[in-house]
């Protein structure tokens, strides 16, 4: 490659890379501007951000909603690792024809769009009295077609001779599992630990149906809230979108080496 190539290259990069950037820089600097400004498109970060916050905390309960957010995205996350990754390294190691089928069923469950099962879902966790509960938004999520299929594509990397030495040496067959399957598999956790912290804590359709109590608004919810009444306050609204992405922001370029990784690897599987 030439060097004109290689400066065409990098000039058609340092372009796309701009008109990625553009939005997130823009929203963070609407975040300091007052609504008046962000209409008439200003560029240039302002002196509105304590006031914008503090719009935010007289209108909404902000903490309440962080919190509530971390919760749902935390524990949904550690329990969808948990039963993924067994149920992914089961179909995998233990494979046979039945386990084939029922994994094709599962696969075939992924083309449903939520929507289909969201009013028989409200049914069965109103009639269980579990409306308002943080439970009835993990449970649904917790075992997911699309994390099962990563961890058994992960699983076909690990090499079977391990396995069959663990047992000879007498690890049973959890051990197995926690000892030499999970420290070998941290890409494989890395990149689903980010898909589903972002899509818990960016979840919205299910948690406005579930959750009828104030006490239970998620930041997403908080967000959309922000944006009744007749008039619209888009440097407080710029404000709570810039706090809603920081966590998921944080986490996936925090993991952003194992995500890549472990999508290459559920991939090449």
């Amino acid at each position: 490659m030439t060097k004109g190539q290689k400066a065409a290259v990098y000039l058609f990069l340092i372009v796309i890379s701009a008109v990625c950037v553009f939005p997130l820089y823009w929203m963070a600097s609407s975040a300091t501007n007052n609504s008046l400004d962000v209409v008439r498109g200003r560029m240039l970060p302002g002196l509105y951000l304590a006031e914008n916050f503090r719009s935010i905390l007289l209108q909404q309960d902000l903490f309440r909603a962080l919190i509530n957010s971390f919760r749902n995205a935390i524990v949904q996350t550690f329990l969808a690792m948990a039963v993924c990754s067994v149920a992914g390294y089961g179909f995998e190691i233990y494979h046979d024809r039945a386990k084939d089928a029922l994994f094709s069923v599962l696969l075939l469950a992924m083309m449903l769009p939520f929507v289909a099962i969201m009013i028989p879902l409200f049914r069965m966790f109103s009639g269980w009295h579990m409306v308002n509960r943080y439970m009835a938004f993990v449970l649904p999520s917790v075992a997911t077609p699309f994390l099962i299929m990563m961890f058994r594509q992960a699983a076909r990397s690990f090499p079977v001779e391990i396995i069959e030495a663990s047992r000879v040496d007498g690890l049973s067959e959890t051990g197995i599992f926690l000892r030499m399957f999970v420290p070998t598999m941290k890409a494989t956790y890395g990149a689903a630990v980010t898909v589903t912290f972002m899509n818990s804590w960016n979840s919205y359709m299910w948690p406005k149906v579930i959750f009828q109590d104030n006490n239970s608004t998620t930041m997403p919810m908080l967000v959309a809230n922000l944006l009744g009444g007749y008039t619209v306050d888009y440097g407080m609204l710029m404000l709570g979108v810039l706090i809603c992405t920081l966590p998921t922001a944080i986490i996936f370029f925090g993991l952003q080496k194992s995500f890549t990784n472990g999508i290459m690897g559920a991939v090449k599987g």
